[in-house]
């Protein structure tokens, strides 16, 4: 479906921005026309982020060696190497951050003189025929471009083209660009046609190449970006630890029909997918992303939203291969699928993709952040069993300050960063509302400038109150999401009642919008119990809380003292219902039910079926799942076994 794009898109654009001939039903905003406010979940999650996460992220970056790093290849320094030989990629990923949130606030000092900084290091560390790496700079020299499956060379590349377009947009560091420009420019003359036939083991380049092209209109990055789906499934990758499926080597894209292997670089890949499908109108390559798509959230992700099932792989399972407790569930995974979500969004308009950018958002997402925004999950279990031993930093039982292989915490900046750029589209002569949060859209829509503030607890209450603030009456179509998860709501304009359908996942309103004419969405968000398909075996017998977007989960801290976690059953008879404790100010709303210890005994089999004998019943409270292990470490789950009716 093609839509005309905004007249003042421009180079103003957010993370995402398709093209005037490219394949689009809707267009993102850019920055400056959506603005979060920090009396919201999602805004107070963006501050945090600006005055925590990412001061956090420049600290360690200097600390770890990462600058370190960049200094040797530039000559200025013979310091040893530090880290991981892709460290590079966290400098550019802050980076990014850092330009997103400069080009939407004042910043600070402090922040402006790393951008500054830290892009003058990364010129002088560039070689002469624009290559760069610190690793293969320093450390390695003989091996640059030897090792494709494993050396992440064209994954940090794909980070600093991210980096640049987004410090680009913003206009906080057009130097940025130049350097990041040169190097694209050697991927183009040694891989574009007629040059080596080569994939990265790790997949990002071709989503970052393809709004590189967005952002200077050089065809040959999207050219190139393209060569790069079109090689991969050659097996050019060979075999390795884990087999040519683990880096989705193993069918040419088009032809895939199953996510596989490594969940972040599937994830990347298929954003990369929809962008160069989106831009040269390859709809057969857009229908192999929704394919994947499919089974991905159909057969193969958590309740949360989360993806990748085994540790060994940091890989995708086998269909409903989702057991709860060794959920490996990568938060750079949920990252990728929000950035998947959004580019799917816009290429077909759908109200799926979504609903799915949200799951993973209050989520899958928001889970790996401590409310300090200075400690991190890697791996995100849906439970933590009574007496768990952590098998290393990426099977942590609590949230860690910083990792040997910190990808996440700077890439929960970027996106947290960029936030307010996920919130609303336009299309011809409509605005579109995906995510609901306090703050203001601005657009200009059907020739007129229209302005929308929202006021909103979500998703704590499912009241949405939005005022048109616009100066002058335009006649124009405003597009409000009624989510997957929500069977009733109520529709107001200016206090009286208007009946208006959902279709496709969204109410559609079109009329003359006279300033300060109100629109009051009114989602209704019972508690739910969600139950998995019974070929989940890890689950079976079991339920999950949720309420709106978020899915709850039960703390230790919230059982009676002595109480083992594992032996909690719901009780089917008791009431659940929300409410809100005192001695919790920090979460606005929990969930109440029954609970029962169930008798199991102490011997670990025995013959015949086992039969539970329902022991002390008491009051079970469960809290939103992304605000678990805040309070203190102990067990958590969110599948929570029913207890048996006689």
């Amino acid at each position: 479906m093609r839509a005309s794009a905004p007249s003042d898109l421009g180079d103003s654009a957010g993370p995402v921005a398709p093209g005037p001939g490219a394949v689009a039903a809707l267009w993102p905003l850019s920055p400056d026309q959506a603005r979060l406010d920090t009396g919201g979940l999602l805004g107070r999650w963006q501050r945090r982020n600006a005055e925590d996460t990412l001061p956090h992220c420049v600290d360690n970056l200097h600390h770890a060696g990462n600058i370190g790093n960049l200094r040797a290849a530039a000559g200025e320094s013979d310091a040893a190497f530090a880290g991981m030989w892709f460290a590079d990629s966290d400098v550019h990923k802050t980076l990014e951050a850092a330009a997103w949130e400069l080009g939407t606030s004042s910043g600070d000092e402090a922040l402006r003189s790393f951008v500054e900084d830290t892009v003058a290091l990364l010129a002088r560390a560039q070689q002469a025929d624009g290559y760069l790496n610190s690793y293969f700079t320093v450390v390695a020299p003989d091996e640059r471009w030897r090792k494709p499956d494993w050396s992440h060379e064209l994954y940090c590349a794909g980070h600093l083209f991210q980096a640049a377009v987004a410090a680009a947009r913003t206009g906080v560091s057009p130097a940025l660009v130049a350097v990041a420009r040169r190097f694209a420019d050697l991927l183009v003359e040694r891989f574009g046609p007629g040059g080596v036939e080569e994939v990265c083991g790790h997949p990002e380049i071709e989503t970052a190449l393809a709004e590189l092209y967005r952002l200077t209109g050089h065809r040959p990055y999207l050219d190139l970006a393209r060569r790069f789906l079109d090689l991969r499934g050659r097996g050019l990758l060979g075999h390795g630890r884990f087999g040519p499926a683990y880096y989705q080597d193993h069918v040419p894209v088009r032809e895939a029909r199953e996510v596989t292997g490594h969940a972040v670089r599937q994830l990347y890949l298929l954003a990369g997918m929809v962008d160069v499908g989106a831009e040269t109108g390859d709809h057969v390559l857009l229908d192999a992303a929704e394919r994947l798509w499919e089974d991905a959230v159909h057969r193969r992700s958590y309740v949360t939203g989360a993806h990748g099932s085994r540790h060994r792989e940091e890989a995708y399972g086998d269909p409903y291969e989702l057991p709860p407790d060794r959920a490996y569930a990568e938060t750079c995974a949920a990252i990728a699928s929000v950035h998947a979500n959004w580019r799917l969004l816009l290429a077909t308009g759908r109200a799926r993709y979504a609903d799915e950018m949200e799951r993973a958002l209050y989520n899958a997402v928001a889970a790996a952040v401590s409310s300090d925004g200075r400690h991190f999950f890697y791996s995100n279990p849906l439970q933590l069993r009574t007496g768990h031993a952590s098998s290393g930093e990426e099977a942590a039982s609590r949230r860690l300050p910083w990792y040997s292989c910190a990808c996440c915490p700077p890439n929960i900046a970027r996106l947290m960063a960029s936030l307010h750029g996920y919130l609303a589209t336009a299309h011809d002569d409509g605005l579109q509302i995906h995510l609901y949060a306090s703050g203001s859209v601005n657009a200009e829509v059907a020739g007129a400038a229209v302005r929308l503030d929202v006021r909103t607890e979500y998703p704590w209450q499912g009241r949405i109150e939005l005022t048109v603030t616009s100066e002058t009456a335009a006649t124009w179509t405003l597009a409000l999401r009624v989510p997957a998860w929500c069977d009733a709501y109520t529709v107001r304009i200016d206090g009286g009642p208007v009946m208006a359908p959902a279709r496709d996942g969204y109410i559609r309103l079109t009329r003359a919008w006279a300033p300060g004419t109100t629109v009051v969405l009114d989602l209704e968000m019972p508690v739910r119990q969600v139950s998995a398909h019974p070929r989940v075996d890890a689950v079976r017998g079991c339920v999950a809380l949720a309420r709106g977007p978020l899915v709850y989960c039960l703390e230790q801290a919230d059982l009676p003292p002595g109480t083992v976690l594992e032996d909690v059953r719901l009780d089917p008879a008791a009431p659940i219902t929300s409410g809100h404790r005192e001695d919790l100010p920090d979460i606005p709303v929990v969930i109440n039910a029954g609970g029962l210890v169930a008798r199991t005994g102490d011997s670990l089999y025995a013959t015949g079926i086992r039969r539970e004998r329902p022991g002390t019943s008491f009051a079970l409270t469960a809290v939103p799942y992304f605000m678990w292990g805040n309070r203190s470490e102990g067990p958590m789950r969110v599948w929570i076994p029913v207890a048996a009716t006689e």
